[in-house]
């Protein structure tokens, strides 16, 4: 009898996402999401923002746990929140709110294997958050983000939430980052010190430019500041997490 071992796709599993928020709310590296809540609120109020995208330029540069975090905040803050796990390839959001191995996600919907949209939608133990996973791993991710289906999801969930935070796939690997930023009202551009590559910057913005996307800003994450600059002192986010 032969015996055939499941192929890899060469990728590595994602952590889960580390919610500092809950766990440690006194944190400097919680008082920067707030700032960047905050900052993202301004602009938000100003363009009647409804969906937010937070993506990075390649792996490992934090965006998912950024994108978590500010999810909890805005629900902190009584916004009713949804988070959605766009990165078909790498996902987090199952791992991070304690649901990982669900079949009831994002994919699921997409190629109809649930009739509701509300199926697949998860509430959390914050208050006013609720999520939707990736979903099983699809042989086609691009496609399926670039479908009207998806485009769908969209609408109803803005008909549904104050606010949709979507954590999608970095912008320089694979195509499907680029094609979620014309569907969302804004983008967050997540940069890591010492990891993200001035090059590969300007070619995301680029990217980001060609596909006509509005542009928030940019988060500059796992930055050590020197101990006499920090009047709170020092913060940054764990760096083996995406």
């Amino acid at each position: 009898m032969a015996i055939f071992k499941k192929k890899s796709n060469g990728l590595q599993p994602v952590a889960a996402a580390n919610l500092f928020t809950l766990n440690n709310p006194s944190a400097v590296a919680t008082e920067q999401i707030k700032t960047i809540r905050t900052n993202i609120s301004f602009s938000q109020e100003a363009q009647n923002l409804q969906t937010i995208m937070i993506t990075s330029t390649v792996a490992s540069e934090g965006k998912s746990t950024i994108a978590a975090n500010l999810a909890v905040e805005f629900a902190h803050a009584g916004k009713n929140t949804l988070l959605i796990d766009t990165d078909l390839r790498r996902s987090t959001v199952d791992r991070t709110f304690g649901m990982h191995g669900t079949t009831k996600g994002l994919t699921s919907y997409l190629v109809h294997r649930f009739e509701e949209l509300t199926d697949v939608i998860h509430e959390t133990e914050v208050e006013n958050l609720s999520v939707i996973p990736s979903g099983p791993i699809p042989p086609n991710p691009a496609e399926l983000i670039a479908s009207q289906g998806m485009k769908d999801v969209l609408t109803q969930l803005k008909e549904s939430f104050d606010l949709v935070i979507v954590d999608a796939p970095p912008l320089l690997p694979v195509t499907d980052g680029q094609i979620m930023s014309n569907m969302v009202d804004g983008v967050v551009l997540v940069v890591r010190q010492n990891h993200t590559l001035k090059a590969g910057v300007k070619e995301a913005k680029q990217t980001l430019e060609n596909a006509k996307a509005n542009i928030l800003g940019v988060v500059f994450n796992d930055v050590e500041s020197s101990n006499d600059s920090g009047y709170y002192g020092e913060g940054h986010y764990d760096n083996n997490e995406q």
